[in-house]
């Protein structure tokens, strides 16, 4: 496996490249340009294309079309460029469509800073366009996972044939860290759903339209049983010291890596705390986390948001067990001093 220092956004298009994909269309915005950055550099390389459109709903677009074609490919872009592209989103699942889509979150609402945040939590998970559907979304921490978790999201987006998303905060996008790659997917095989512009697949049609009510509901009726299956089988998560822990502290992204910092400390102290980490956050481990509430664990959720997936934490608590919650906002990014102050108030 070869070995590299580089920054997470890098490490995205480089497990792209090695899932199969050639090709990417997007418009570069702070702190996600790297992803253009590597793939105008990068897939030309390798036989691809790297288009930098007009514009983020132009870009979205593009993906729709190239992914009807039932090749791998991709976009990127932060939180403001994110609400442009979810028209197309919308689109591409009703359509069935395998694309992957990476958000770096920053600072906002508006358009707000260029610092890490987590506020794209219910735009992204809770589906962020028009309708009713759901993306499946997996958030890494470190950069080895921007590169495992961008080659599992094509994996999975071509298995369900959904949109499947990286989001995580502009601190793990811009963090140089090592990786080691994968050997790259050859068996890319030809999908009996998709138009390749020849007499076999000039019958297949993809569209988003169903002019019946009657037709419509039944694409949504096959949509809600396909993210059944997604919750049924997908769910990733890391459970860290948790079997023994009093306290269990919930996060992702960038606090996720405090929040372990957090409990490394204070098991040396003699505090019995755990971490409980959703990699998929949807489907969301809601069985997992149930059963921490189930054995009466406290629980201490932190995000980069006003508490967004916090929300979802008390929905499956039902009132059971303690839940407490700290935040930062703007880009501010707590400390694990910060946040250990915090932990420890459930002691007292």
């Amino acid at each position: 496996m070869a070995r590299e220092l580089l920054k997470g956004n890098y490490a995205i298009i480089k497990g792209a490249a090695l899932a199969g994909c050639r090709h990417y269309f997007g418009y570069p915005i702070t702190p996600a340009s790297e992803i253009a950055e590597a793939a105008a550099y990068y897939f030309p390389l390798i036989g691809g294309t790297f288009i930098q459109a007009e514009s983020e709903v132009a870009a979205i677009n593009m993906v729709y079309g190239a992914a009807g074609g039932g090749i791998r490919v991709m976009t990127a872009s932060s939180s403001p460029g994110i609400s442009l592209k979810m028209e197309g989103v919308s689109y591409a699942a009703s359509a069935e469509l395998p694309i992957v889509i990476a958000d770096i979150m920053r600072g906002g609402p508006g358009l707000g800073n260029i610092a890490p945040e987590q506020a794209d939590y219910n735009q992204v998970v809770k589906g962020g366009g028009h309708g009713s559907y759901k993306n499946i979304v997996l958030a890494p921490n470190c950069a080895q996972e921007m590169c495992d978790l961008t080659i599992k999201a094509f994996d999975l987006a071509f298995k369900y044939r959904n949109p499947a998303w990286i989001l995580t905060d502009g601190y793990i996008g811009q963090m140089m860290e090592a990786v080691e790659f994968p050997e790259p997917k050859m068996d890319i095989s030809r999908e009996d759903w998709a138009l390749y512009g020849d007499t076999e697949s000039k019958h297949n049609l993809i569209s988003s339209i169903d002019l019946i009510p009657e037709e419509l509901e039944q694409r949504n009726i096959r949509l809600i049983k396909k993210y059944a299956e997604v919750e049924k089988n997908e769910i990733l998560f890391e459970d860290y010291k948790t079997d023994d822990a009093d306290v269990v502290v919930i996060g992702y992204g960038i606090v996720s890596r405090m929040l372990k910092t957090v409990v490394q400390k204070m098991r040396e102290e003699g505090y019995k705390v755990g971490l409980f980490r959703p990699i998929t956050l949807f489907p969301f481990p809601k069985p997992q986390i149930r059963a921490l509430i189930d054995k009466g664990k406290k629980l201490f959720v932190a995000e980069l948001s006003d508490g967004q997936m916090v929300e979802d934490v008390r929905l499956i608590n039902e009132g059971k067990t303690s839940i407490d919650f700290y935040n930062r906002m703007g880009g501010m990014v707590p400390s694990p001093e910060e946040l250990e102050e915090q932990v420890k108030k459930l002691f007292d």
